[in-house]
């Protein structure tokens, strides 16, 4: 039997799913996100069972909360094993993107990503390195986030080995046009969002280096560490072109973005060594035509038209 019990007003924090005798929070979000279809919904049924069996064979007892921003594609815990050490018990729920984070991880084997110590990839669970003191990169200012995450980004693109299971980032452009072309009666500027799935296209059939990318890394996955300055969490690898790597995080400095977009995405091309224009026009692209709630809203289109070409 299970149950989720809300906790504060109209609109919770967090729900509290309980199996049994096991309990566990739920973010908000992640709620939201396991409310849009019944696969995600069964994930979230299964869950406190999973955190059970998972923690009995790693020898894992609760420890200190972890601090930072709450998950909203997964479920995370801070745990103590039995040899005393801090880890982070992680299980993601169904979502595409997140598919290949435990392959990322062994590949990038804690250079400059936090450890994987523990995985069961038909779970989709990973016991992860603790980040301590695992403050996010946000503290420091946008500025000096450019810097950081394009010295990390440099070092994640790797050439990728002759055997591997990481899929191109075509893939996941498909996936994303498909769900665009399914809203179609809810599109505000068809021109633009058609000009943006015809630029995803061109920037995939003219892309000439393919390396490793994280495809998510912005200053909220990024924790401070005292193995090395900053360590990458939650990397959702494809290979492809490194120019896409930069937008997740140009996404992340929305005002900045919107008010000087060209100086913006100029200067952290500079810093990654990446060619400007293609910063540019992938920019545009997700900008313009990535899948949204909300196809009327301002600040994307306002985006897409400034930079479009």
């Amino acid at each position: 039997m299970s149950a989720f019990l809300y906790e504060g007003n109209d609109r919770p924090k967090l729900a509290v799913a309980i199996i049994h005798s096991v309990q566990i929070k739920i973010s908000d979000a992640l709620l939201t996100h396991c409310r849009k279809s019944p696969e995600r919904l069964t994930w979230l049924e299964s869950l406190p069972g999973a955190v059970q069996e998972l923690k009995d064979r790693w020898g894992l007892t609760p420890d200190s909360p972890l601090g930072g921003e709450e998950p909203t594609c997964s479920y995370v815990e801070a745990e103590r094993r039995l040899d005393g050490t801090s880890a982070v018990l992680k299980i993601s729920m169904p979502h595409m993107e997140q598919e290949h984070e435990a392959d990322g991880l062994r590949f990038w084997n804690g250079d400059p990503t936090v450890r994987l110590l523990e995985s069961d990839d038909q779970i989709g669970a990973m016991l992860l390195e603790r980040s301590q003191p695992g403050t996010t990169l946000r503290v420091l200012d946008e500025c000096e986030q450019d810097i950081v995450i394009s010295d990390l980004l440099r070092q994640l693109w790797r050439p990728t080995p002759t055997r591997h299971r990481f899929r191109p980032l075509s893939t996941l452009i498909e996936y994303w046009s498909n769900e665009t072309l399914a809203e179609l009666e809810w599109w505000h500027d068809s021109g633009l969002v058609r000009a943006g799935l015809r630029v995803f296209k061109e920037l995939l059939d003219t892309s000439t280096k393919h390396v490793l990318l994280a495809t998510d890394l912005h200053a909220g996955n990024v924790l401070r560490s005292e193995r090395k300055p900053w360590l990458v969490i939650d990397p959702k690898p494809f290979v492809g072109d490194p120019a896409y790597d930069g937008t997740q995080h140009l996404f992340n400095c929305t005002a900045r973005l919107q008010s000087h977009p060209i100086k913006t995405i100029n200067r952290f091309a500079d810093l990654l060594g990446v060619d400007r224009e293609r910063l540019r026009l992938w920019t545009f692209a997700r900008a313009a035509s990535e899948p949204r709630d909300d196809w009327n809203d301002p600040k994307w289109l306002s985006l897409a038209r400034a930079l479009a070409p």
